[in-house]
């Protein structure tokens, strides 16, 4: 019994500093505001208080008294993002990609819709913390493999365990589009690229698992429990996205034909490396793409060299909405990177503010979570960082300070630790 009053006692007192620790107000002073939504504030006051930003304001214009506030930090010089999100990343569902036992995110089976990445988030990640250093502090964990992968969850780099980490649970199904083409590609033999001739029935394959998920969705009379049609059922409703990773031509052009063929009120390309040829459709269709890693190479041999660089400017110019995302070998540490892909992106025609939008804003809208997230607005939550300099820049981000839910994020990891460990050593000689 006593043993049982003591647990009582202390789950009281936990829940009582924890919402002590929300509560506390924070008042960031004169920094230089990039609000993630293309506008900017050279000189801004942002308040704090229990987890959500009360009030954007400018330094000067504003008078505020000190009692009110528990911490005021003056960031004169410095600048300040909303958190930089890393969308259809295997961040936190992978530790060393080497190693089998540490990936989790490759479900056997080929239509998996209903395989949920959520449960399998890592919060303990050591990735986790390298990233967050560099000012992602959201990534979607998305798997990978098969037709449809699975679900994907959006996730913050922070959190006592993958349920308080947790954005925004099921927020869409993956689709890997059959590829139209075979062969070709940098690492191999130079050789032209053919048409696959299994595409046909891979399409009508993928036609009929919807048709049947669908019907099962519609239908009114009682059925036996199918988990992967069921998993489906907030797709067509609206309350599920569905992500197409697909890049050329022919791909995207029967993506949209698919997406008016369902109906579908959400749909995401994802890649979509031939996107800015058919823009035209795309807006009008108002489908957005997460753009592939920008530092990479062409597809194609008649490419120009500096094609990856320019898409997000092309699609920018065109009214296409966008984000950048960082698939590819070792995405999960170098999600760390994906500040200086949008820095890429400006050196090659896209507006500087439109370049933090498509980590920030742009991001939130396509995945679904912008009603708290991706810009410092007022009653959004406070989710942001401080850079010395600019962030998307590698000569100059530096961050300084993180908050996810107004609290105080760590910003050593193993990276510095390490650093800092031989440094000590061997700087005496």
């Amino acid at each position: 019994m006593k043993l049982r009053f003591g647990i009582i006692c202390f789950s009281l007192l936990a829940t009582f500093f924890a919402q002590a620790q929300d509560q506390k107000s924070i008042l960031l002073i004169n920094g230089f505001l990039h609000k993630g939504n293309g506008e900017v504030l050279e000189t801004a006051l942002i308040g704090v208080r229990a987890g959500k930003i009360e009030m954007v304001r400018n330094s000067f214009a504003t008078s505020y008294k000190r009692e009110e506030w528990d911490t005021i930090i003056d960031l004169y010089g410095k600048h300040i993002y909303p958190g930089f999100i890393a969308p259809n990343s295997t961040l936190g569902l992978t530790e060393i990609d080497a190693v089998r036992a540490t990936r989790d995110f490759d479900e056997v089976g080929i239509y998996n819709p209903h395989v949920r990445s959520q449960i399998a988030f890592n919060v303990e990640s050591k990735v986790i913390s390298t990233v967050r250093t560099n000012g992602v502090l959201i990534c979607q964990a998305t798997p990978r493999g098969g037709s449809i992968s699975g679900t994907s969850a959006v996730m913050l780099m922070d959190g006592w365990n993958w349920e308080d980490a947790t954005v925004s649970s099921d927020d869409g199904i993956h689709v890997n589009w059959p590829s139209s083409t075979e062969g070709g590609g940098w690492w191999a033999e130079p050789s032209p690229k053919k048409r696959n001739e299994k595409y046909e029935d891979q399409k009508e394959e993928l036609i009929n698992f919807f048709s049947d998920a669908k019907a099962y969705c519609d239908g009114g009379k009682k059925v036996d429990l199918d988990l992967r049609f069921n998993a489906m059922r907030d797709c067509f409703k609206g309350e599920k996205r569905v992500y197409f990773h697909a890049n050329d031509v022919q791909q995207l052009l029967d993506v949209i034909d698919f997406v008016r063929k369902f109906e579908l009120p959400f749909p995401v390309i994802i890649g979509g490396y031939d996107s800015h040829l058919i823009a035209d459709r795309l807006k009008e269709d108002k489908i957005p793409i997460m753009i592939g890693r920008v530092h990479s190479l062409p597809e194609y041999e008649e490419d120009p060299i500096d094609k990856p660089f320019a898409l997000a400017a092309q699609l920018h110019d065109a009214g296409v909405k966008f984000c950048i995302q960082n698939s590819g070998d070792m995405e999960a540490m170098n999600a760390r990177n994906l500040p200086f892909q949008a820095g890429t992106c400006i050196a090659y025609g896209l507006p500087a503010e439109e370049a933090v939008k498509s980590l920030t804003l742009n991001t939130a809208e396509i995945i679904g979570i912008s009603k708290n997230y991706g810009s410092i607005e007022e009653g959004k939550s406070a989710t942001l960082f401080v850079s010395d300099g600019d962030a998307l820049d590698m000569r100059s981000n530096n961050v300084s300070l993180v908050l996810i839910n107004g609290k105080f994020m760590s910003l050593d990891n193993s990276q510095k630790q390490l650093y800092e460990k031989y440094h000590n050593k061997y700087q005496k000689k």
